[in-house]
């Protein structure tokens, strides 16, 4: 029997940067959540089929003959062929001008700029030929599907409805040219259309209205798209075959951001099952602090400085708040994100359990502080200057690392398990005191500078001592031959130049031995106590790292093949989960997943930059760490 769940890549994202949407192919709208991203859900039809959803399209036909984006944009458009006639759908989030000309935003902390979220979903449609029978069926559930709304017309004939939530603030209000109907919680409407009919379905969840006609409707359509184009326009692709994705990954990274405070969240989604129907299932709608080293890569890789600065801002602000960095924060900076099971959702597929907030946050990682000060090391290259202000964060971020690197944790992948002496957390350490260093040069601090390159140096020799196994491959921790993707980073943070015999053995140890069918897993699981049962796929970002670490040591052709291979993975859409299964191909866990886009970003650039240096015959090899060349672009 087939699943009455869409696989996961099959969902559409949509965004307007401070809420997200994902759409089933059958024209459902599965998961939202309001106000934010990471709020309770008003449609959750991903986790529970009962949970709540909003669907538009054929009353006869479930299946679409092709969806794509609107290109450069971030609107969604699904064609209909049905057995009378076809049908265009277009679902997006609103984007207007910035809204508070008379009154201060309650939540921006970033700089404003001239646009905002008008905090509306728009779906319009369009018969192109023939007539179809079309059906509106909106049933939001609130609270992850344990409040039913309640529905009342608020101005007259059929065109206009609000739905209430007792005991919650939120409100709903649908403008439409179509005639609403009620069935208890559930708001209906069904009407054909002939070639060349309009009509339009708008859902404002604040204060800013929807649009009252069609003709609104387009207008603020064409607004919403002028907005992603002139966004996109900004940045600098290169003119390759394989622009198109990197396009689609900024596009998805910049829907992922929290704009009123420049924080990303790790994916759209909570509890979708990194092992189909297993206990691998997390909320991943924070921002975790490790990836702000990814994101600034990839925004400056690409030209976006603006998005850069403002998430070099929000973890700037949340180390200047917290003296002891957390794993990940709230998107508003929120340091308690606590987990809870909701025991009355059967989740995707039967994965049980759904979970909301993530234990993980006071988990002790201890490649924080490297992620910071690389971050900060980032952010300062890109301006050629060390504000007086950061000098004390920098210095206690630096003497953390100092003062813990010598202890156990749970490493980048946040085991479950007792903690160990995680290699990678280690090399993280070393890159804090590392980038400490080298801005205490900028700041000229040779007292600070000696003191920090010095321990710096002494942990690198103790890495090099205690986690290299007898055929010179780094390993997972110090007390295991185990093999771990993390690993991969190593050359990309310049802990060793990728001639490094070390390096290359490790990266082609991690090719061959950690892979399933050229896919990179994180490790493998009967080696490692993560705390969890079950097996997972292979790690999407691990497998676009591996692409990143094969280009560095030169062994370029196989990187091609392998990016190449990933990219074929893709979605309809260019979108990506956080795993693949090697046997199905099939997407698993959160999506769209920031880390793999992040990857994705970084890794075709490598391969780009490759061949633009074979065709004008320069060397193609890295720079070793000595030379003190730590690019902003791509490391």
């Amino acid at each position: 029997m087939g699943s009455p769940f869409p696989p996961i890549a099959e969902y559409a994202f949509l965004s307007d940067c401070e809420t997200t949407a994902l759409v089933a192919p059958s024209g459902a709208v599965e998961w939202m959540c309001l106000p934010r991203m990471d709020s309770p859900s008003v449609f959750g039809a991903i986790l529970d089929r009962d949970a709540g959803s909003f669907r538009l399209g054929p009353a006869d036909t479930m299946v679409p003959a092709d969806r794509r984006y609107l290109p450069g944009t971030m609107i969604l458009e699904t064609t209909w062929g049905t057995r009378l006639g076809w049908l265009i759908v277009r679902d997006l989030l609103l984007i207007g001008p910035w809204h508070h000309d008379t009154e201060r935003s309650h939540t921006h902390r970033r700089s404003p700029t001239d646009d905002d979220a008008d905090h509306v979903l728009l779906r319009t449609m369009r018969c192109v030929n023939g007539a179809v029978e079309v059906n509106l069926d909106c049933q939001p559930l609130y609270d992850y599907g344990r409040v039913h709304a309640r529905w009342a017309y608020d101005g007259p004939g059929y065109g206009s409805a609000v739905a209430t939530f007792p005991g919650h603030d939120l409100r709903l209000r649908m403008t439409t040219d179509l005639r609403l109907g009620f069935e208890g919680s559930r708001v209906r409407a069904r009407t054909t259309l002939r070639a060349g009919d309009t009509a339009f379905v708008a859902l404002a969840f604040s204060e800013h209205a929807g649009p009252e006609t069609y003709e609104e409707a387009y207008e603020r359509l064409v607004h919403t798209a002028d907005f992603w184009h002139e966004w996109l326009s900004r940045g600098d692709f290169p003119d390759h075959p394989w622009r198109t994705y990197l396009q689609r990954s900024a596009l998805t990274l910049k829907g992922l951001t929290y704009a009123p405070t420049g924080a990303m969240v790790a994916a759209a989604t909570t509890s979708l099952p990194e092992t189909p129907g297993g206990e691998r299932n997390w909320d991943y709608r924070f921002s975790w602090i490790r990836d702000s080293t990814f994101m600034l890569w990839g925004l400056y890789t690409l030209g976006f400085d603006w998005e850069a600065n403002d998430f070099f801002y929000f973890i700037a602000d949340v180390a200047e708040r917290d003296p002891d960095i957390q794993v990940m924060y709230g998107i508003g900076g929120e340091t308690e994100l606590r987990e809870q099971i909701l025991d009355h959702l059967h989740g995707y597929d039967g994965a049980r359990p759904v979970r909301i907030g993530n234990d993980a946050f006071d988990q002790k990682q201890h490649d924080v502080w490297g992620a910071m000060l690389d971050s900060i090391f980032l952010h300062t290259r890109s301006r050629d200057h060390l504000a007086e202000s950061r000098w004390p964060i920098i210095c206690r971020l630096v003497e953390n690392a100092i003062a813990h690197c010598h202890e156990p944790d749970r490493g980048i992948w946040e085991v479950r398990g007792e903690p160990k002496h995680f290699v990678s957390s280690k090399v993280m350490c070393w890159v804090a005191m590392d980038r400490g260093a080298r801005l205490a040069l900028v700041r000229e601090d040779r007292e600070m500078h000696d003191r920090w390159r010095a321990e710096a140096d002494r942990l690198h020799a103790e890495i090099c001592e205690r986690g290299v196994d007898e055929r010179g491959v780094f390993t997972q921790h110090y007390d295991t031959d185990a093999l771990d993707a993390s690993a991969l980073l190593m050359p990309l943070l310049r802990f060793l130049p990728p001639e490094d015999p070390r390096i290359r053995a490790t990266v082609l140890a991690i090719a061959d031995e950690l892979t399933v069918d050229d896919l990179v897993l994180r490790y493998r699981t009967d080696e490692t106590d993560d705390g969890m049962e079950g097996e997972e796929g292979t790690f999407t970002i691990c497998s676009f790292w591996l692409v990143s670490a094969l280009s560095e040591i030169g062994e370029h052709q196989r990187a091609r093949d392998l990016c190449e291979k990933l990219l074929g993975y893709a979605s309809s859409l260019a979108l990506y989960a956080e795993e693949i299964d090697p046997r199905t191909g099939r997407h698993l866990g959160n999506f769209p997943q920031a880390f793999t886009h992040l990857a994705l970003i970084n890794a075709v650039m490598h391969v780009i930059r490759v061949e633009e240096q074979l065709q004008e015959g320069q060397p193609t090899l890295s720079p070793a760490p000595d030379d003190h060349d730590h690019d902003h672009e791509v490391p």
